[in-house]
């Protein structure tokens, strides 16, 4: 008899059982109205007796369904991603998917290595949270004309269903937050936008929110996060110039949100003392950090479960007309920004 679970076959459960492979295959694919009830007794111990585990593969390639998600994420380190990840976890596990996840970090040959290798497992769909990938790649995943969702980014001339954060909406809550406890001068701190939707949409919500206090400062500054020292000397260099002035500082994502800390703490100015400062993304340590730091927290695990069922919706029916949904930010209030005037 074989010892290991993973060797037993079909054939080995026909056989236990006094039947053919072909009734076994009925019972497992549950075709039990063409089996008798003493017959699929006699099926159902032997699978216990030699604990046969199905390939579920094999089975589902048969049918030509493999019930496998690919997920392509620009990079996991982010904490952003982590809780995407989780989201779209859940929502597999939840609709008998599983999920294949690739972490391209930002590497070309990466990005164009795991679209093949996805393909190569028949997914039978794709969610894409990868704000740096390149147009190549990009190109390749509309030719695949895989059922797709990309998360908080549209691309221009690229057909596709997308769930994200309504970036405006949550743009104008972290600025008028600022202008509500009276700072008067703004830097908006930002990656490099490129055509990344999701910063340039940020970036022209804060200045259309700030064109409307013409008595405001409003600045902004895009600056790679491997650059601290050019980051520190920016930095430096508003607050000197308006130092007479209650000055703020909001990061436009979570990486920016860290370098900009660290920045602070080395240019020895105390945020929520000499300086506000407000991040988009929750991050685990804002709330130790210092007297903590105002964030704008973003329903990531959420935005990952709903773009999984976008992909399931796709994959059952691939004439419906693209979609966006778009998530709410919630502003989370600590010492960073909390202090007014006198106070």
């Amino acid at each position: 008899m074989k010892s290991e679970a993973a060797r037993v076959t079909i054939s080995d459960v026909a056989r236990a059982a006094g039947t053919g492979k072909t009734s076994v295959s009925r019972y497992l694919n549950g075709e039990l109205n063409a089996l008798s009830a003493g017959l699929q007794q006699r099926i159902a111990d032997a699978i216990t007796r030699l604990n046969y585990q199905p390939n579920q593969m094999a089975r589902g390639l048969k049918r030509g369904r493999t019930r496998l998600i690919g997920l392509i994420i620009a990079d996991i380190t982010n904490p952003y991603s982590v809780n995407v990840l989780s989201g779209i976890e859940a929502a597999c596990r939840a609709s008998g998917f599983t999920l294949l996840m690739c972490n391209t970090n930002n590497e070309v040959d990466l990005e164009r290595n795991y679209l093949s290798l996805l393909r190569s497992y028949q997914v039978e769909g794709i969610v894409v949270h990868a704000v740096g990938m390149r147009e190549e790649a990009l190109n390749q995943l509309q030719q695949s004309q895989l059922p797709m969702v990309l998360i908080d980014r549209t691309i221009a001339g690229f057909t596709c269903d997308m769930v994200g954060l309504d970036n405006p909406a949550a743009t104008r809550l972290a600025t008028d937050h600022l202008l509500q406890r009276d700072y008067r001068a703004l830097l908006f701190i930002s990656e490099p936008a490129g055509t990344v939707n999701t910063r340039t949409e940020r970036l022209q919500a804060f200045r259309t929110q700030m064109a409307q206090h013409p008595d405001r400062v409003a600045e902004q500054l895009e600056i790679a996060p491997d650059n601290p020292a050019a980051l520190e000397q920016a930095i430096s260099e508003f607050y000197q110039r308006h130092r007479h002035l209650r000055c703020a500082l909001l990061a436009g994502n979570g990486t920016v949100t860290l370098q900009v800390a660290r920045a602070l703490r080395r240019l020895n100015l105390v945020w929520g003392e000499q300086l506000g400062l407000l991040g988009f993304d929750e991050l685990p340590w804002a709330e130790l950090a210092g007297s903590g730091i105002t964030t704008l927290q973003q329903p990531t695990w959420q935005i990952g479960y709903a773009a999984l069922e976008q992909v399931l919706r796709r994959i059952d029916d691939a004439t419906l007309p693209v979609s966006e949904q778009h998530f709410s930010a919630e502003l989370i209030v600590r010492g960073s920004t909390w202090k007014l005037p006198g106070s």
